[in-house]
């Protein structure tokens, strides 16, 4: 049976109370120990620039041999797939290995393809699709880079320059 002094602490090298000799007098004239400096005053508005300043790259990696099903992925900017998924994304940047695949919906300001990937594309900026890329379904791009090799098939078309950039969502305006 474990004592409270088990594996993960260390024994508490202080008698049992009542058995602790007494203290050590102290001088007269000792000083109290001085408070811990008091940490700055911040603002709320202080606060959210440090974190915005702090805010890291939001990256997914779908790993190899790693299977997702049905989810929707959102506020992430660069998502990598190295796997299987099949979802609705919208990003900044997809990046598809030579083994990943894709299924769904993707919506990118731009997209690298080593892989496959099956459904809808809109690249708002740039689509590069390597020569072991193989896309299929609709796809739409502002700009386009085809290594030969690459396989595209379904509905192809270009964005026109007010697609190409993402509007701002406004209310129902009638």
């Amino acid at each position: 049976m474990l004592h409270k002094e088990g594996f993960f602490r260390r024994p508490d090298p202080a008698p049992a109370r009542g058995l602790m000799p007494p203290s050590a007098p102290q001088p007269a004239n000792a000083e109290p120990p001085a408070p811990p400096p008091a940490a700055p005053h911040r603002t709320e508005a202080s606060k959210s620039a440090d974190k915005s300043e702090d805010r890291k790259e939001a990256k997914l990696i779908v790993g190899p041999d790693i299977k997702m099903k049905g989810v929707e992925i959102t506020d992430c900017d660069t998502l990598v797939v190295e796997g299987r998924i099949e979802a609705t994304l919208d990003s900044r940047v997809l990046m598809i290995a030579e083994k990943g695949v894709f299924s769904g919906t993707v919506a990118v300001d731009s997209a690298e393809i080593h892989g496959r990937l099956e459904g809808e594309i809109t690249v708002r900026k740039q689509l590069v699709v390597h020569a072991t890329g193989r896309l299929s379904g609709k796809i739409r791009y502002a700009r386009i880079k085809v290594e030969e090799g690459a396989e595209l098939s379904g509905e192809i078309s270009v964005l026109d320059k007010t697609q190409a950039l993402p509007t701002p969502r406004r209310a129902n305006q009638m």
